[in-house]
């Protein structure tokens, strides 16, 4: 079986010889915000299934897509789907894609994604940047033989989330008349949700959001010296005293509806993110 590394030099390889231009900037969106790329002029689109080596989204709105474009004048690669742990891939497969761009050259990286409300100020809707993240998982990506080439064994976390790409999507917010939250967030291993015993642990922690994805990718990001911006969409409020059940459709609701919200902060990081 072909090593790791050498299927990401592959995938790569093959995406170069397809698109005209290397992408500066990667996207990468999660659950019911597939449309919040919306505004990329797209050059190239592949989907995943035809992509050599690339896993395959299985999950609801996930549309499976890479796009290769233009946003704002910057060269971009926008993932419309992820891939999660409880999917039964594993933290490397998680990974993959941002290993992919990080051979493409890719310096930074801004994701999305769709997370309980652990804060009783938010509100159904709020758009929070993520400052930090407790990884509660039980995974790495790191995890095993360390690829030299693509960073250092021990890479630091103390600065994961880049404050300046975090400054700029605050600043697009104000500008744009749109509620921004700021908080730590939970990465679960899921599918369930949370009981409300495991919420109130969460809140004894610090954690304001969580949700089933994200980590795994960041830290893969920053141990290859990619720039970091995370915004999750509080999509429901867990109130461990008054629990109400959630659903996915209802989840899924919530983010197509924010999508808008996000597309707007996203193009404006992107606009100034040389800044």
């Amino acid at each position: 079986m072909k090593s790791y590394k050498l299927r990401v030099v592959e995938t790569a390889e093959y995406l170069k010889s397809h698109i005209r231009k290397a992408p500066e900037i990667g996207i990468l969106t999660g659950t019911g915000l597939g449309n919040s790329a919306g505004s990329l002029y797209v050059d190239v689109s592949f989907n995943y299934k035809d992509i050599p080596h690339f896993p395959v989204s299985t999950v609801q709105t996930h549309l499976g897509k890479l796009l290769f474009g233009d946003l704002n004048g910057k060269s971009v690669i926008a993932m419309q789907g992820r891939f999660h742990l409880y999917e039964g891939y594993s933290p490397a497969d998680v990974t993959f894609p941002i290993r992919v761009m990080q051979e493409l050259g890719v310096k930074i990286l801004i994701l999305s994604n769709a997370a309980g409300g652990l804060n009783s100020d938010f509100k159904v809707g709020n758009i929070m940047i993520i400052k930090d993240h407790i990884n509660l998982t039980g995974s790495n990506p790191l995890i095993g033989h360390n690829e030299d080439s693509w960073g250092i064994r021990f890479p630091d976390m103390s600065r994961a989330y880049d404050k300046k790409l975090a400054l700029l999507a605050e600043n697009a917010g104000a500008k744009a008349g749109i509620r921004m939250q700021k908080g730590i967030y939970a990465g679960l291993m899921g599918p369930s949700l949370e009981t409300p015993a495991e919420v109130r642990f969460l809140k004894t922690i610090g954690a304001k959001a969580v949700g089933f994805s994200t980590v795994q990718e960041v830290i893969a990001a920053v141990h290859g010296g990619m720039r970091v911006l995370c915004l999750s969409t509080i999509t429901n409020i867990n109130d461990p005293d008054e629990p109400l059940p959630a659903t996915i459709e209802e989840i899924i609701s919530v983010a197509e509806k924010a999508a808008p919200k996000l597309e707007t902060i996203i193009n404006e990081v992107v606009s100034l993110s040389d800044k």
